[in-house]
């Protein structure tokens, strides 16, 4: 079965010509339709036949479990590996242990890494319960990239927001990218705010430095207006734990208004992270970009999200420790952004890939436009 497929991909390849052809399809016309998109892309993917003796075998396994058929995926790397030589198709060994890992498979993990000792003769990797699956109906934290200006065009992206982040219990917020706000805006983030904290939702926000130096520049003291505005350039000095300019700001506000401010309440970083690694991310997200979770579908909200966070930045490292899958339609939406983000002179560095996952992306070609970093 895998070698008709090889053949089959080898000759598409002859008649349709190199994986770079991949930059033209469109992938948003597949309509979630994963089959058909297989089908339309399929003459697309290149194999090297003489090449890597094991490329067909990979790319079988990585497209099958892109489309959510994980035991098919195993069958055909554990049929494969099983027979190799001693010392042979280490990538292959190593994807089939990464996709017991993904699927939770203990017993077959703990088996075939003994297996896998013994033919490379050295030490198998752990099983480190960072692949274990999401619980039923529990999906990554939702997020939102919020766009250059706030004002009350973010009202049907809030509800949207809110609504997601009640259902999941927590919510990534950043808001690097604002380079302007007006009192109608500043209103609806802090009652998004408000909202989410009332309802226990658990806050992760990135880019408070730049709304709290943007804001500082659009109030003026003394100037009784924009209240709203001096109340949320309040809630971001406390998020950065700047008591210094929190103090100086709040007595302004104090004049400005002749009423108290609110008081000094910072919510750090580390109250709003649950766990070590949670922590690290919300302190990175400034500088980087996570992708997290199963990234499914045409309309891959975080696709979208990596394209405007590198808008304005040279080089984006992308973390992918807890990616746990991508799906074909999704990896080609993904190939087309980082295309663009390549001819514009811009670096992406996909960091910490697991192997299931990197098999597909360069399936795609998306080691072509991105630097690949896979998971030590």
């Amino acid at each position: 079965m895998v070698g008709s497929s090889q053949k089959n991909k080898s000759a598409g390849a002859a008649s349709k010509g190199p994986r770079s052809e991949l930059s033209t399809l469109d992938f948003g016309s597949a309509g979630g339709d994963v089959a058909r998109a297989l089908a339309e892309c399929a003459g697309k993917i290149e194999v090297q036949e003489g090449g890597d003796a094991f490329a067909g075998v990979a790319e079988d396994a990585a497209v099958l479990y892109a489309n959510g058929q994980n035991d098919l995926a195993a069958q055909v790397l554990s049929e494969f590996v099983t027979g190799l030589t001693p010392g042979q198709g280490e990538p292959v060994w190593l994807m089939l242990i990464d996709l017991y890992k993904l699927t939770g498979k203990r017993a077959e993990f703990d088996e075939r890494v003994i297996a896998y000792a013994r033919s490379f003769e050295k030490s198998p990797p752990p099983w480190d319960g960072a692949d274990t699956p999401v619980a039923a109906g529990k999906t990554a934290a939702p997020a939102v990239a919020l766009g250059t200006a706030l004002t009350d065009q973010v009202t049907k992206q809030f509800e949207r927001v809110r609504e997601a982040a009640k259902k999941n219990g927590a919510v990534k917020i950043d808001l690097s990218r604002l380079r302007s706000a007006d009192e109608s805006g500043c209103a609806l983030l802090r009652t998004l705010m408000s909202d989410l904290n009332a309802a226990s939702v658990t806050i992760r926000l990135s880019g408070a430095s730049t709304v709290a130096n943007m804001l500082r520049g659009q109030v003026l003291a003394g100037r009784r207006e924009n209240q709203q505005m001096w109340l949320l350039l309040l809630d971001m000095l406390q998020q950065t734990d700047d008591i210094d300019t929190f103090e100086e700001v709040a007595l302004d506000y104090a004049i400005t208004f002749e009423e108290s401010p609110p008081s000094w309440e910072p919510k750090a970083v580390s109250e709003m992270a649950s766990t070590t690694a949670e922590l690290v991310t919300a302190v990175q997200m400034d500088d980087g970009f996570v992708l997290e979770g199963d990234v499914l579908g045409t309309n891959a909200e975080p696709v979208r999200q990596l394209a405007a966070f590198a808008a304005e930045r040279s080089r984006v490292d992308v973390d992918c420790a807890r990616l746990r899958r991508i799906d074909f339609v999704s990896a080609g939406a993904m190939f087309n952004v980082l295309a663009q983000l390549q001819g514009q002179g811009k670096l992406i560095v996909l960091k910490d890939v697991n192997a299931m996952v990197a098999a597909l992306l360069r399936v795609m070609g998306i080691d072509q436009v991105a630097r690949l970093q896979l998971r030590n």
